[in-house]
């Protein structure tokens, strides 16, 4: 064995390795080398032999997390590591306690594990039999209801008890009842079973209770703080007898509140164990002094929280945090690509840089603009933009829509949403297609004449083809929006998502309806569809050096160089979603998720607010978010090194400076037409734009807008203008961002 795991760790990890007997809460900060602890702190115990390596429960959140530390372990203990049985997931823990007493439960040892699609299908089969509406009542509602309940460690039975039942509640305590009975039936078990069943197994049976009790000597929890109520139950049951339970966790990184996780445990660790003691990681190896400085000021507006003061390792004082503001989403990914640009001028790897958005949604446009620069990328935690689900359905009906011989297209919505036309239907509209030499949509013409399909088949697909044809006909009456809304409104695409009920669902409808608000920055949907054609070709790069684009969930325990943080707006960054559902609670872990996001960043980290931004089709103007004033002005760079104009200052002094005036000077008008989206084939009209520092905007003049084009000045009070655009309509803009255009 090695016996140096002590020499490396510092003060703080020391006493965490070296304190064994009773309960420990490891408080430990981003950054703070809470992994190294965690193993050495196993290493310490077998070599100390204070117990043997299958008296010890070892609890991680992740596969990975589980792999890495069984690794890191063994290079310190050796082969010893074969011998920790209790080493993994709390999934993966709870299933092999289920194995060895099953029947406890109703189930043999060889059950099954459900997944999603196997749950709907029960689901549906208990409604039936119930007699429950699905139209009314959709599966996924169900399911969601029965996912909450055994988070919270909640039966059939107790939820009567525990929760104000009203009319839904009671129908869905209906049906999780019968969907329990018939998992027995079928001797399964979904993904929550695999932790309350277990729970549900100590708590009825003392001897087996005991039993656990006696072999865990020892319990280290990671990730305290991501934690729900079923797995906090189950290590306080656990750790009853032995009482040395070692959690270690951050209550600044609580960001999962929305799949179940509570805050409450990690703060309440002390009140929850009887003489536990606290130690605080404090000791920060990732982040400069200044990225943790303002780190530090915002996270500290948090009221529930246990307090620790994060501190740089190193003397590296660093950059100041860059604070910029931008006149909309497309300068601020204007922004980040050309920076991204400097970055690699000054060697700086793009696997070491990171763009971290709120929402998905965000990523359209900064997709876009880094694809138009051909900057690398990829996406982590899901597809890019164009690739996922709901975007490619909705520019499959478009293709579909523009060319009715698109058979893959056609194949894919056919059944998008369910219309009762799934492969039995496709293979015969193919097989035909064959005899034919037709496409699917014209031999589909042919076959709703005929008797080959059965009737309620042969209705539905007649109803698809004419609706297809509707909207055909409406090309040239309809302006290109109206008619894409007009299309996810008659074919049902965007009702299945409203009726969905999983956690991805609200997001699949911002990402629709950001790209509805996409396509009304086009002329048409021929030029939309062209864009798009074109974006996906060269999204095709294998570049193995990428910059990470990201959600900030995704973002924990993953470290850059240099992070940019787009979208620090009111409503957006904190979420307006997560305000009104929890208040100040669902602020605080919003608050605490931008803290994750700024110690994501090693040496450099960008905070970008855009001072309008479209918002679904609809320009809007943005309020900066609360966490900018929040952070201390000590720590932040004002971005004047970009350009010289401040332009707003916020409550606490800070002020951010325009990026607007550094792209101007940047790019030529032609290339910011062009990076607008605005072609024109006068280009010597385009020429003839003056240039932006001569601008003086006066009533009737003719002048130019980047978002909007030409147009004529038809009011104009201090720095507001009211403009009648050619294309745009009349909108009020800023007369800084006019540019007035040359007379012949």
């Amino acid at each position: 064995m090695n016996t140096d795991y002590l020499s490396y760790l510092n003060e703080q990890q020391k006493a965490a390795v070296l304190h064994t007997e009773g309960p420990l809460l490891i408080l430990a900060g981003a950054g703070t080398g809470k992994t190294s602890v965690l193993t050495s702190r196993l290493a310490h115990i077998i070599n100390k032999k204070l117990a043997f390596p299958n008296n010890i429960l070892a609890v991680t959140f992740t596969n990975k997390a589980a792999k890495e530390m069984q690794l890191r372990i063994g290079n310190i203990i050796g082969k010893a590591v074969e011998g920790m049985n209790w080493l993994g997931t709390f999934h993966s823990i709870g299933t092999k306690l289920l194995r060895m007493h099953a029947e406890l439960v109703g189930l043999k040892s060889d059950f099954t594990i459900l997944d999603t699609d196997d749950q709907l299908k029960v689901i549906k089969e208990v409604i039936k039999l119930l007699d429950i509406d699905e139209k009314q009542f959709p599966p996924r509602l169900f399911l969601s209801f029965i996912d909450q309940c055994k988070n919270k460690g909640l039966t059939p039975e107790r939820v009567k008890t525990e929760i104000d039942l009203d009319f839904i509640h009671e129908k869905s305590t209906e049906v999780y009842k019968n969907y329990q009975q018939r998992l027995k039936t079928l001797n399964s078990a979904d993904f929550g079973d695999l932790l309350m069943l277990p729970l549900q197994i100590l708590i009825k049976n003392e001897a087996i209770l005991d039993k656990f009790q006696s072999t865990f000597k020892y319990i280290l929890v990671d990730e305290y703080q991501d934690t729900n109520t079923v797995q906090y139950l189950l290590l306080r049951i656990l750790s009853q007898k032995n009482r040395n339970i070692a959690c270690v966790g951050d209550d600044d990184q609580s960001i999962y509140g929305w799949r179940g996780a509570d805050v409450n445990n990690i703060l309440n660790f002390e009140k929850d164990f009887d003489g536990s003691k606290i130690i605080r990681l404090e000791k920060n190896y990732r982040s400069t002094v200044n990225i943790l400085g303002a780190a530090r000021s915002l996270i500290a507006n948090n009221i529930d929280r246990l307090g620790k003061e994060l501190s740089s390792s190193s003397d590296d004082v660093g950059d100041k945090v860059k604070l910029v503001s931008v006149w909309s989403a497309e300068d601020e990914a204007i922004f980040i690509s050309d920076e991204i640009d400097r970055k690699l001028i000054s060697k700086i790897d793009l696997d070491q840089i990171s763009i971290l958005v709120r929402a998905s949604f965000q990523m359209r446009e900064i997709e876009d603009r880094l694809i138009l620069n051909s900057i690398p990328y990829r996406v982590i935690g899901g597809p890019k933009f164009y690739e996922r689900q709901e975007i490619r359905d909705v520019i499959a009906y478009l293709q579909l829509l523009l060319n009715q011989n698109h058979d893959l297209k056609f194949e894919r919505i056919l059944n998008v949403p369910k219309r009762g036309l799934g492969e039995t239907t496709i293979r015969m509209l193919n097989d035909a297609s064959k005899i034919y030499n037709l496409s699917l949509f014209d031999v589909s013409k042919k076959l709703i004449q005929t008797d080959e399909l059965k009737p309620q088949q042969r209705t539905q697909l007649s109803g698809f083809i004419a609706m297809i044809e509707n909207w055909k006909q409406k090309l040239n009456e309809l302006d290109h929006v109206t008619l894409t809304e007009l299309i996810l409104e008659d074919s049902g695409y965007i009702e299945m998502w409203e009726k969905d009920k999983t956690p991805t669902s609200l997001t699949r409808i911002e990402n629709i309806k950001e790209l509805v608000g996409q396509i009304a920055e086009f002329n048409s949907l021929h030029e939309f569809i062209e864009h798009i054609s074109l974006v996906l070709e060269v999204e095709n790069d294998q570049s193995s050096s990428k910059v990470s684009l990201m959600t900030l969930h995704s973002a924990k325990g993953l470290e850059f160089d240099c992070v940019f943080m787009p979208g620090l707006e009111e409503g957006i960054f904190p979420n307006q979603r997560s305000l009104d559902e929890k208040g100040n609670s669902g602020l605080e872990e919003e608050r605490r998720l931008a803290h994750v996001g700024m110690t994501r960043a090693k040496k450099y980290l960008y905070i970008i607010h855009s001072q309008n931004r479209r918002v679904y089709g609809n320009w809007m103007q943005s309020i900066p978010s609360r966490f900018i004033s929040e952070i201390s002005r000590e720590f932040i760079d004002d971005a004047s090194t970009l350009s010289g104009t401040t332009i707003n200052t916020y409550g606490n002094g800070i002020q951010t400076t325009s990026a607007f005036d550094y792209q101007k000077k940047k790019l030529s008008a032609i290339d910011r037409l062009k990076a607008a989206g605005h072609f024109n084939n006068n280009i010597e009209a385009i020429e003839e734009i003056s240039d932006y520092n001569n601008a003086s905007v006066l009533q009737n003049q003719r002048v130019f807008h980047t978002k909007f084009g030409y147009g004529i000045v038809i009011d104009n009070e201090n720095d507001r203008v009211e403009v009648d655009f050619d294309k745009a309509g009349k909108k009020i803009v800023l007369s800084s961002y006019l540019e007035v255009v040359k007379n012949d």
